[in-house]
C-alpha cells in the first residue's frame, strides 16, 4: 500500500502572510475556505477524514500529530498543511491560540 503524502509548505511570499493573500491562494486553486479558531491548549484527538484537507495558519500556532507515523508537524502563521483522505491526525493548539483557513478537495 502506498504512503499517503502529507505536505507542509512554509509561506514563500516576500510579504507578510495576510488573510487576503491566503484567500487568494485558495481562490487560485478553486477552493472555498472557511475560518476556524481555537483557544490555547485546545486538543483534538486522533481522527481521519474522507476528504483532502488544506489548512493555512492565519495567526498563532498548532501542532498536528500523525500517530500512525510517529511524527509531529508544528505550523505557524502562513504555513500550509495538506492532509490526504484517511490520514489519522491529532492536534494541540499553541500557547497563543490559532486561527486557520481550511478548505477540502
Amino acid at each position: 500500500m502506498a504512503t499517503k503524502e502529507v505536505t507542509v509548505t512554509p509561506w514563500s511570499g516576500d510579504e507578510e502572510p495576510t488573510a487576503g493573500a491566503i484567500h487568494q491562494q485558495f481562490a487560485d486553486e478553486g477552493l472555498k475556505p472557511y475560518r476556524w479558531s481555537n483557544h490555547p491548549g485546545d486538543v483534538y484527538g486522533a481522527h481521519a477524514h474522507a476528504y483532502h484537507k488544506v489548512i493555512y495558519v492565519l495567526e498563532g500556532s498548532i501542532t498536528f500529530g500523525l500517530p500512525d507515523r510517529g511524527e509531529e508537524i508544528e505550523l505557524h502563521k502562513g504555513d500550509r498543511l495538506e492532509l490526504p483522505p484517511g490520514v489519522r491526525h491529532d492536534a494541540v493548539v499553541g500557547s497563543r491560540g490559532v486561527v486557520c483557513l481550511e478548505a477540502h478537495r
